[in-house]
């Protein structure tokens, strides 16, 4: 089977679909490797390291999409990419289906067999694979970092000569896999952190992880099936902004990582809180590519209110795009791998494969899975 890798075209986009590492692990199963000619430019890696890894270059992207039997890509591709593609390719990647039925609808009537990268289980076995996850945890990463360069404190405690710094404050919402590296990163930095999720379950893991958990008794919440946290009512988002309003107003840097799967990220920050901060302070958006969590804040910009900063960069994970590359890569061919089979060097589709069936969209000419 011939795997097209083409480049990506999104704006700012510097993270490869495949290095060149793993294109030498896909022939070794069996397949053939094509990619598009600077595939790996955001990251530095050259068109001659991908042909020594075994790939084939090719700087025709449209013979690359017809000619693949399997399409690997990071983000969702156009309607019109889509009807190059003949019936029968097999494709990978974000695919934001809650926010794309006509691209889906196109995908199945193009008789696409068509794997959501988002819609991975959060299952043991899936954990290889899961890039939402991989990704997720270089955002909390650089998140910290981010609010370290743009803060005008320092984050340890400071013992010196003119007298001792306390260290900075740093207010973590939301303790899935995003926040807790921005937890740990935000520690190891010295500041000191308190952190909150609706999920009691997580207390541990933070406290593990050297935060404070903030104790908020919202009465009954939890989280699904995959491990993402529930919808809060009205009543229990009231109740949580008012205590978080105070630790808000106390805190140099708040991180917001809050998102509902499949849904607009909930406001958790409002303006009120915002005004109640302190001049300097910042605020970090990390659900901003879905809605936001801070009210105010714009997705690519940095807004200034009364002195306090609401960043609300997008694709975090690109700040830091050779490591982000590598994991994504690492989590498509644990895929690819996962379901190669070994005799006759094929991607063996298994609708009835518990992996599958959550990831798969379109197959045989329809749509396979109810969003």
């Amino acid at each position: 089977m011939l795997i097209g890798i083409p480049k990506e075209t999104y704006p700012g986009e510097l993270r490869a679909v495949v290095i060149p590492n793993d294109v030498v692990r896909l022939i070794k199963l069996g397949a053939r490797v094509k990619i598009e000619s600077g595939l790996g430019a955001g990251i530095r890696v050259s068109d001659a390291e991908y042909e020594k890894a075994g790939a084939e270059v090719t700087s025709d992207r449209k013979s690359l999409l017809t000619g693949s039997d399997i399409v690997l890509r990071l983000r969702k591709p156009s309607l019109e990419e889509v009807a190059m593609m003949p019936a029968g390719t097999i494709h990978v990647s974000y695919l934001d289906p809650f926010n794309e039925k006509d691209l889906i609808d196109k995908m199945a009537a193009q008789g696409i067999s068509t794997y959501c990268i988002e819609l991975i289980p959060r299952s043991t076995r899936a954990q290889k694979m899961d890039s939402l996850s991989s990704q997720a945890s270089l955002a909390g990463y650089v998140a910290v970092i981010l609010a370290a360069e743009k803060t005008d404190r320092v984050f340890p405690m400071m013992t010196t000569p003119a007298g001792t710094i306390n260290p900075a404050r740093v207010f973590i919402i939301g303790a899935g896999v995003a926040g807790l590296q921005a937890i740990a990163t935000a520690q190891r930095l010295g500041a000191r952190v308190d952190a909150f999720d609706t999920r009691p379950a997580v207390a541990e893991q933070v406290r593990s992880l050297g935060g404070r958990f903030l104790e908020i008794d919202l009465g009954e919440t939890g989280q699904t099936k995959d491990g993402y946290a529930k919808a809060l009512t009205e009543e229990q988002l009231a109740k949580q902004r008012e205590v978080m309003a105070k630790q808000c107003a106390i805190s140099d840097v708040v991180i917001t990582t809050a998102q509902v799967f499949g849904r607009k990220a909930p406001i958790i920050i409002t303006k009120e809180m915002v005004a109640g901060m302190k001049p300097g302070s910042l605020l970090i958006d990390l659900a901003v590519e879905t809605g936001g969590n801070v009210e105010g804040a714009e997705l690519g910009k940095i807004v200034d209110i009364n002195g306090v900063r609401i960043i609300g960069l997008e694709n975090l994970p690109g700040q830091v795009a050779v490591h982000a590359s590598q994991m994504y890569s690492a989590n498509l061919y644990n895929f690819i791998d996962e379901f190669w089979d070994k005799e006759n060097k094929v991607f063996k589709i298994d609708p009835e494969d518990d992996i599958q069936q959550s990831c798969m969209l379109t197959h045989g000419g329809k749509i396979t899975r109810t969003l």
